[in-house]
């Protein structure tokens, strides 16, 4: 046990070592700093269905722009080519992208692979002088995010990760109302994330390719949307596994996880990562003064929730094309987002997964830090 303990807490000791606190003050004025026009020019790595709805969000971006594909099949590129206008100069497949080294017109790289491949995938996009923004979860487990962090650094380039929620409208005004204190004091979260899957044969369920199952997959809105909505990191975890068809939900592929995470100020957050459910994604953070509860909480969108004041009515605008505007600002003008997006936001979630993982396999209660 102590071994264990000792491993969760080095791993929260790394992620503690890599964050580094947020500056948000200018002494400059805003439109010294700021070049708003200037576009954050973006090729996409990996061309399948997420890839395909970022692609279509990107066409209402005032800040970033759609200028380069990496894929490994050939009539993919052509397809996009052809429909986003992309020149073959800009165009590359797995084994060559290193050369975006030598494209000045390309800013950044967002990888939207497979899990397993996102480490040397941002490690080579890094190492390339490129900007990277990484689709969640960012690695398969902490150590890995952890060299990802690391490579990015010592490139001197941005590493972000994919969390489009921490953009979207009614989430911000939940976050906001809780710091103000409106909820009074925060007494406990509850996040159900899942969904039915589908094609037995896709890359989610092949543990090589994903890292886990649906705890990777969907699971980590949960233990991310704790963090924001709470306003803490949590201590300890505890979790259980449940699997009822181990043909589809393999070794190393979780099917339903319920899992409990613990916050310094007594905070208990219970939620659920499931495979096998729909009707779920929910979230309900309950203080001694009031409440918010949204579901859904992290689709695609609308968002839909309420407080103890009443509904969350924030506009609704596609979170993607939201997200990527926002790490133009992020990337070229310095801005700090309200719930942070970079590499060491995702690490910190990262520690807790393999935290989870680690409780599953013992039945007790794993420390973090």
């Amino acid at each position: 046990m102590n071994s264990r303990r000792s491993f969760i807490q080095k791993a929260g000791a790394t992620a503690i070592a890599l964050s580094t606190p947020a500056i948000s003050v200018f002494s400059s004025p805003i439109s010294e700093i700021f070049d708003q026009d200037k576009i954050l020019r973006v090729a996409i790595m990996g061309l399948g269905s997420y890839g395909t709805r970022v692609a279509e969000a990107m066409q209402d971006c005032k800040r970033a722009k759609l200028v380069g594909v990496i894929s490994g099949t050939p009539s993919k590129i052509a397809m996009w080519q052809s429909k986003y206008g992309i020149p073959a100069k800009n165009c590359y497949n797995y084994e060559n992208f290193d050369a975006i080294k030598d494209n000045p017109d390309i800013d950044a790289v967002y990888v939207i692979t497979p899990n397993a491949l996102h480490k040397g995938q941002t490690i080579r996009v890094a190492k390339a002088g490129k900007h990277v923004i990484c689709e969640k979860p960012m690695a398969v487990n902490a150590s890995d995010a952890a060299e990802m962090v690391s490579a990015c650094d010592q490139a001197g380039v941005k590493l972000l990760i994919g969390y489009r929620m921490h953009f979207e409208a009614n989430t911000l005004k939940a976050v906001e109302m809780r710091e103000k204190g409106e909820f009074g004091d925060i007494k406990f979260f509850q996040g159900l994330s899942g969904f039915k899957i589908g094609d037995p044969t896709q890359w989610r369920l092949n543990p090589e390719l994903s890292g886990g199952g649906a705890m990777m997959d969907i699971g980590i809105y949960s233990i991310n949307g704790a963090r924001y909505m709470v306003g803490e990191e949590p201590i300890w975890v505890t979790a259980q596994e449940v699997k009822t068809d181990p043909v589809k939900f393999k070794d190393g592929i979780d099917e339903t996880i319920t899992f409990q995470m613990g916050f310094p100020s007594g905070v208990v957050a219970s939620c659920l990562s499931t495979y096998s459910m729909n009707n779920l994604d929910k979230f309900f953070l309950n203080g001694t003064q009031g409440f918010a509860e949204m579901q859904p909480s992290t689709g695609y969108g609308p968002i839909q929730g309420k407080t103890h004041k009443g509904p969350l009515n924030e506009p609704h605008v596609t979170h993607q094309t939201t997200q990527m505007d926002q790490m133009a600002a992020i990337i070229f003008d310095g801005v700090t987002p309200k719930i942070p997006v970079d590499g060491r936001e995702g690490l910190k979630d990262m520690v807790i997964i393999d935290a989870i993982f680690e409780a599953v396999k013992t039945g007790e209660k794993v420390l973090l830090g």
